[in-house]
């Protein structure tokens, strides 16, 4: 492709509304184009870097036996109410009526169409097993779109379902998953973790979660340096780093607390570490009130608690301070778990383990010193509803896990019977018996994926593509293109890399060589070759973008150099 005829605009500036490197050199290198909030267009040079990830991802699921298809976006809204998840899914879910008033909704994700479409065709366990998988946008109406493309309301994205006779198939299947997946972000250049994760509004029992390691990820992860154990921070598993208590249990005692209302106020009131503190927090899921108690320093999971309390994320919210003066009879900041009224109450596992705490005393400006569990409270249930921290005990080996931010490329699912169940998606077995299918799901951010490489691959100048996803392979910059010598050396090289099937792009543009280099940079081609004054010599510069150095090259050899180069890296 010749510069001058590509549409396309680089930014010297780093845009207002981009916060990490990823959303800024998208923005600055020209590749992809704001809409709306959390809505972007992918410019020529973008949108070549998307079908080179999807190429590989295709190319991945082909070798695992997958087919690829493409179903619609717009989904009728009866396969969701069939599903169950009409309502479950949310605010987050594109809702849209046509003319005649039915409701369909843009695809957040495809697992009623997938099952609806198997159902229809499979009769017999001579049918299973089917591997489905397509590339397609979805739709999901992101509260707070942010970061370009890690958090939009539209994005690409790879999604697959798997559809067996029984758990043994769905394992076998949901291992060459996991390899592919592998395969696919090795590939793609990404330094990356396979970790256990939530299952979340997908449902099923096993979930993996592939993280693209980066400072600016939102997501984190728990992991442990001395045995194989991750897992995101909402699916890690605490144990208690708390030894056994030897203290002597001591007698209540109010306290007059006034106005201390706050966990990191009453440490400072009381002069007392927060593990010696119980906090008391108030929840409304589904109309009816829960409470949830753990220590004082500790953060509360609340994807632990949607999954005890069996209900969906967006079901649950803090009380309101009618709710709270209802069942405590306190204003909000003095709750506590004594007393409490006409309400369900969940304790951290840590809780029982820790002697003569201070609590809210349901009674407004007061607390309650040395209470003890079992003697002065019970919940209705004991379980793990903590946050994992750094230093937490490994569930494996006893070891203090490690965190990590990381970005979310890709999950992979064990569905299970939940939707062929729902969907009366059966099969007949070989004694003529019908039974459900067993069914799994996997899902990659295409989109996403991109952001994550930029984040892992870029300097103070632009993007460094690796070979495999970078929109061209080779950069030719003609320093002078008055020139008739550098020009007709520049239009030679370029016919040729054409004919060697090398993907190359020739800086033909009326522009002073340091703008060329300055978007050469940004715009991250891994290989750039400068034609300048010594083209009357056979003479160029060759430069790699990941490297400072550059060297001079007779023209002769630089055919050879690139292709060798491009075989190393398995691109020829």
């Amino acid at each position: 492709m010749r510069l001058s005829k590509m549409y396309f605009r680089t930014l010297r500036e780093i845009p207002s509304d981009a916060e990490i490197p990823s959303h800024q050199l998208l923005l600055r290198a020209g590749l992809i184009r704001k809409l709306a909030s959390g809505i972007y267009g992918y410019m020529p040079m973008g949108y070549r870097v998307i079908r080179k990830i999807e190429q590989i991802i295709r190319e991945e699921m082909n070798e695992k036996g997958a087919q690829e298809l493409l179903m619609s976006a717009v989904q009728p809204a009866e396969l969701w109410i069939e599903s169950g998840r009409w309502s479950d899914f949310g605010p987050e879910m594109f809702r849209l009526k046509d003319r005649n008033e039915r409701e369909f909704c843009l695809g957040p994700t495809h697992e009623e169409i997938f099952t609806d479409i198997v159902r229809d065709e499979v009769k017999s366990y001579k049918d299973l097993p089917i591997n489905l998988y397509q590339i397609q946008t979805k739709y999901r109406d992101e509260k707070r779109p942010r970061f370009g493309l890690m958090r939009c309301r539209e994005f690409i994205m790879k999604d697959a379902y798997s559809f067996d006779r029984d758990w043994e198939g769905l394992n076998r299947v949901y291992e060459d998953m996991y390899d592919a997946y592998t395969q696919i972000f090795k590939r793609c250049g990404l330094d990356f973790r396979a970790v256990e994760a939530d299952t979340g509004a997908m449902g099923g029992s096993d979930s993996h979660e592939f993280t693209a390691m980066s400072e600016f990820g939102e997501g984190k992860i728990a992991y442990c340096e001395n045995c194989s154990y991750g897992a995101t921070v909402e699916k890690a598993t605490c144990d208690s780093a708390i030894p056994e208590q030897h203290e002597a249990s001591l007698e209540l005692r109010e306290i007059h607390t006034p106005n201390v209302k706050t966990i990191d106020e009453l440490t400072k009131f009381l002069e007392i570490p927060g593990k010696k503190l119980l906090k008391t927090l108030i929840f409304s899921a589904k109309n009816e009130l829960v409470a949830a108690v753990l220590l004082g320093h500790r953060e509360l999971n609340i994807v632990k608690l949607v999954n005890a309390l069996g209900v969906q994320e967006h079901e649950l919210e803090f009380a309101t301070e009618e709710d709270i003066l209802q069942c405590t009879g306190a204003a909000v900041g003095f709750a506590g778990p004594i007393g409490l009224k006409n309400i369900k109450m969940l304790v951290d596992r840590e809780v029982p383990l820790e002697k003569n705490t201070v609590i809210g005393a349901n009674k407004t400006d007061y607390h309650i010193a040395n209470v003890n569990y079992g003697r002065d409270f019970v919940g209705d249930h004991i379980l793990d509803l903590r946050m994992v921290e750094e230093g937490d005990s490994c569930p494996l080996c006893g070891s203090g896990v490690k965190l990590a931010r990381g970005i979310e490329v890709g999950q992979i699912f064990k569905l299970g019977t939940k939707y062929s169940e729902a969907m009366n998606g059966t099969y007949t077995d070989e004694g003529m018996k019908e039974k459900n299918i067993v069914m799994g799901c996997y899902g990659i951010g295409v989109s996403r994926t991109m952001a994550a490489i930029i984040e892992q691959h870029h300097d103070g100048d632009g993007i460094r593509w690796p070979l495999s996803v970078a929109p061209y392979h080779v950069m030719i910059a003609v320093v002078n293109v008055k020139d008739e010598l550098q020009m007709e050396m520049g239009e030679k090289l370029y016919r040729e890399l054409l004919s060697n099937q090398i993907e190359a792009l020739l800086d033909d543009r009326d522009e002073r060589a340091g703008v060329k280099f300055k978007d050469a940079d940004l715009l991250g081609i891994p290989i750039r070759i400068t034609i300048g004054k010594r083209a009357s010599e056979g003479i160029v510069e060759f430069k790699l973008r990941k490297e400072k150095d550059k060297e001079e090259l007779s023209y002769g050899h630089v055919i050879s150099r690139i292709t060798a180069i491009l075989k190393e890296a398995g691109i020829q």
